[in-house]
């Protein structure tokens, strides 16, 4: 079997396991059916994901110009208590900003390496967890903006994580917690504006992730540095491939990059 096309991160099914795909332009492929299969990935271009053309990918998927232009790239992405659309202030584009800005947030804990807080769109749970590896994860609070969820995420910082060790998490090296436990214990540090949205009564939830084998110590695959890659897929977790020779491909991290994949 024989694909072709720009990288974009997996989409995902919450099932038990997780299932996953493999999106191109005119075609897609479900990740699960081709474990324990020989697999090669061979770089052919780059091809940002906004403006299309071949360009080296900067961040996310995009070329550098498009990176500090566009309003899907802007600061308040990766940090959300820089939001200003609850105040018709504009970033870069203020009807993009108060479409994805102006809904409901969640700050969330998930354990993929180690407990860390979280903020994600509330109709990106669960596949957040998902493509962060959680094997368990809750929601703390859901507010009407993410600026609200922004804040929220600063002040608990100061009390818990808000990174995930990759290479713990792929190894598999992980313990479970009482999430119910550490909400109820971060609960005193969410900010007074954020405190009425906070979630009493929910539990956690549990995620199943397709893995045959867990590498015993990862090494990481760049396309730039090796364009054409070959192995035998063993697991699938996050974002990543887990391939047979411990190597893993973090499919979020080469959006934007355009592939040949050959599976045997």
């Amino acid at each position: 079997m024989q694909y072709e096309g720009v990288l974009k991160k997996m989409q995902t099914e919450m099932a038990s396991p997780i299932q996953y795909y493999l999106v191109f332009e005119s075609d897609f492929l479900n990740m699960n059916q081709v474990l324990d299969c020989q697999l090669q990935i061979k770089l052919i271009k780059h091809q940002c994901l906004n403006c299309g053309n071949d360009r080296p990918i900067y961040r996310q998927g995009f070329c550098r110009s498009c990176f500090f232009d566009i309003p899907a790239a802007g600061d308040w992405i990766m940090r959300p208590e820089l939001s200003t659309a609850h105040l018709n202030q504009e970033d870069r584009d203020l009807e993009y900003e108060k479409k994805v800005q102006l809904q409901p947030h969640i700050v969330y804990l998930a354990n993929s390496s180690n407990i860390k807080v979280g903020v994600t769109r509330k109709t990106q749970i669960p596949t957040r967890w998902i493509d962060q590896g959680a094997h368990e994860a809750i929601e703390i609070v859901e507010v009407p903006n993410r600026y609200l969820a922004g804040i929220t995420e600063v002040a608990l910082k100061d009390h818990v994580s808000d990174k995930t060790n990759w290479r713990k998490m792929l190894t598999n090296d992980i313990e479970d917690q009482d999430l119910v436990a550490w909400r109820n214990t971060l609960r005193s540090y969410i900010p007074q504006e954020a405190l009425p949205y906070f979630i009493e009564s929910n539990t956690e939830t549990n995620l199943e992730f397709p893995v045959l084998k867990f590498p015993e110590k990862v090494k990481s695959l760049s396309l730039d540095k090796t364009p054409t890659y070959q192995g035998i897929l063993k697991g699938i977790k996050g974002q990543y491939l887990i391939f047979e020779d411990n190597t893993v491909f973090n499919i979020r991290g080469s959006e934007g990059y355009y592939i040949g994949l050959t599976i045997s």
